[in-house]
C-alpha cells in the first residue's frame, strides 16, 4: 500500500512539474502589464475596467506607470495622445490587450483590430483585437465587420470617429 501511495505521489509530482514546464515555455507571449484592481478607471472615459474584463487593455508608459482602459478604443485615443489623458512628460511604451477569442493577452502594436461590427465593447462600437488575420477576418465575416486594421493603419481620425457620441467631459485627468 506505502508503494502505491508513493508512486502515485511520484506520479502527481511529474504532473505538476510538467504543467509548470509548459507554463514556463510560454514565456514569450504578452502578459499583462499590471493585475487589474476594482479602483482602476479609464484615464479616458473615467469608467472602472475591472467590469470589463475581456475588454481591459494597458498601456506601460516611460516613466513606469500602468494605464487601464475599459476597451481598446479607449486605449488607441490614449495612446494617440497621451498628454490630453494625464501622462505629462510621460511616452507610451508597451501597449497590450485581450485578443477577443482566446482571452490571452497579445501585444497590442502586433495586434489585427476589426472595426465597425455587430460587437459591441462596454461603450459601443469598438476596435476588436485578435492575434491573427486569420481570426480577425473570420470574425469581421460572422460579425459583419467592415474592415480589418493594422496598429499602424489606426490613425486619431478613425479613432475619434469610433468615440463620436461617447466621450466623458475629455477624459480624466490625474
Amino acid at each position: 500500500m506505502k508503494r502505491i501511495v508513493g508512486l502515485t505521489l511520484v506520479m502527481v509530482f511529474l504532473l505538476v512539474e510538467g504543467a509548470i514546464i509548459v507554463v514556463n515555455s510560454k514565456a514569450g507571449e504578452s502578459k499583462p502589464l499590471a493585475v487589474v484592481t476594482a479602483r482602476d478607471r479609464c484615464p479616458v472615459c473615467g469608467m472602472f475596467v475591472s467590469k470589463y474584463p475581456t475588454w481591459v487593455a494597458q498601456i506601460r508608459l516611460s516613466d513606469d506607470r500602468v494605464e487601464m482602459f475599459d476597451g481598446p478604443k479607449d486605449m488607441l485615443a490614449y495612446y494617440m495622445s497621451p498628454k490630453d489623458f494625464g501622462a505629462g512628460d510621460a511616452t507610451v511604451g508597451d501597449v497590450v490587450v485581450r485578443d477577443y477569442y482566446s482571452q490571452e493577452w497579445i501585444d497590442g502594436e502586433q495586434a489585427f483590430y476589426v472595426m465597425g461590427s455587430d460587437v459591441y465593447g462596454p461603450m459601443g462600437n469598438e476596435f476588436v483585437p485578435f492575434e491573427t488575420m486569420e481570426a480577425a477576418k473570420n470574425f469581421a465575416k460572422d460579425h459583419r465587420g467592415k474592415r480589418v486594421l493594422l496598429f499602424d493603419e489606426i490613425d486619431n481620425e478613425l479613432v475619434q470617429s469610433i468615440r463620436k457620441g461617447h466621450k466623458m467631459m475629455g477624459g480624466m485627468k490625474k
